[in-house]
């Protein structure tokens, strides 16, 4: 037998080795220079190594991974993009300002809603940045929350909490659920996203939910500072109302440029939600938001649109310089005879008192509850037919 017959068979009794760990080692069958040993030892210790896999897997029980992409997932406005969990097409790179382009890559509003009756699943994600912020912190910037529907009716699981680039989770779950929602990192980019159950169970896209209500803004709309992905506004609205969302929040590059405008004007949405003051002068709010309003009503003639003051914990702050000059643009363009344009006063949007925001600026948990009910309570009328 020649010698490459032998270094097959001590690669497979190596591997076998490794694969068993400290608990089991397997001797070594053949030296490099062994030649009385037939062709058959191959094949037994390949038999040897395989079957012992297989008691492995059956006593932890073997991980059936799905690619996160392979299911239902939610929140892209364009499916032709660099990365599955980028939020911006790949033909915007060098259109769009090199800072949302950067940002773009965050996953931000991006979730995976997928079916299974497991009792238990894991969920593994790779990460491209750093994984907090001085103000934010890591399971908020980096991590995953998992969210189960019962009746209707969506429940928090628990958070996946990074520790390093590469990370994995567990989840229990009571076997109750309808389906379930799986959120992704809002301040970092989500590299690769697998979820995984233990045979014989198996996991099956979500159905389809349709159009999406897009929020394009600022770093209080992509998610700064929530604790954790699900308490964002845009997803705890989502939740509230059961329908999809798309987050276009850019932290500190939400300006309403013409290049954005363009690209928020190709979706096709539910709802166009315009919440971007916070990074505006009151010039910009004057020159950019009537041209935005008019490219969004030209491109999609009865689409509701809905207008959004920037939130303040004081009520002697409302409205600020930009929250005046959108008023009066406001005023104007239904003046013009701009039909379904609403408008959402910054008045009380984070709360009774100023305990919503970790700055003064964005909002915690407690804010985001507070904004995303000012949401729900401005869309749900465009949204829900009435009487029902």
């Amino acid at each position: 037998m020649g010698g490459l017959e032998n270094r097959g068979v001590e690669w497979l009794c190596v591997r076998s080795a490794f694969c068993v760990g400290s608990m089991r080692r397997l001797p070594v069958l053949l030296t490099s220079n062994s030649s009385w040993i037939p062709r058959l030892s191959v094949w037994i210790a390949a038999a040897f190594w395989m079957a012992h896999v297989a008691a492995v897997r059956a006593q932890d029980g073997e991980c059936q991974w799905v690619e996160g992409y392979d299911l239902t997932l939610e929140g892209r406005g364009w499916a032709e993009t660099n990365s599955p969990y980028d939020r911006l097409p790949a033909k915007a790179e060098g259109v769009v300002r090199g800072g949302v382009w950067g940002l773009s890559k965050d996953s931000a509003g991006l979730c995976i809603r997928f079916v299974t009756a497991a009792p238990t699943l894991k969920v593994r994600w790779a990460l491209g940045g750093s994984l907090a912020m001085p103000h934010m912190p890591a399971t908020g910037v980096s991590g995953v929350d998992l969210y189960a529907q019962t009746v209707g009716r969506w429940r928090f699981v628990g958070n996946g909490r990074p520790h390093t680039d590469e990370n994995e989770a567990e989840f229990n779950l009571d076997g109750t659920a309808d389906e379930y929602c799986l959120f992704l990192p809002l301040y970092n980019e989500t590299r690769s996203l697998q979820i995984g159950v233990k045979s014989p169970h198996s996991l099956a896209p979500a159905p389809e939910r349709g159009r999406s209500v897009v929020f394009y803004g600022t770093s209080i709309t992509q998610g700064g500072c929530a604790s954790r992905p699900g308490m964002a506004a845009s997803n705890i609205f989502g939740r509230a109302l059961n329908v999809p969302t798309i987050n276009l929040g850019f932290s500190g590059n939400g300006q309403s440029e013409p290049e954005m405008v363009e690209l928020v004007a190709e979706i096709d949405a539910l709802v166009f939600v315009l919440d971007p003051l916070w990074n505006m002068s009151p010039d910009l709010v004057r020159e950019r938001i009537p041209h935005f309003v008019h490219r969004l009503r030209t491109a999609h003639p009865t689409t509701p649109i809905l207008l959004v003051e920037d939130c303040r914990i004081r009520a002697e702050d409302v409205p600020t310089g930009m929250g005046k000059v959108l008023r009066e643009v406001y005023a104007e363009l239904l003046a013009e005879g701009i039909g379904d344009l609403h408008f959402l006063s910054a008045e009380g949007m984070l709360g009774p008192s100023d305990e919503g925001t970790v700055d003064g600026v964005h909002p915690t948990d407690l804010g985001f509850m507070y904004q995303a009910r000012a949401f729900e309570k401005a869309l749900r009328p465009l949204l829900v037919p009435a009487g029902q």
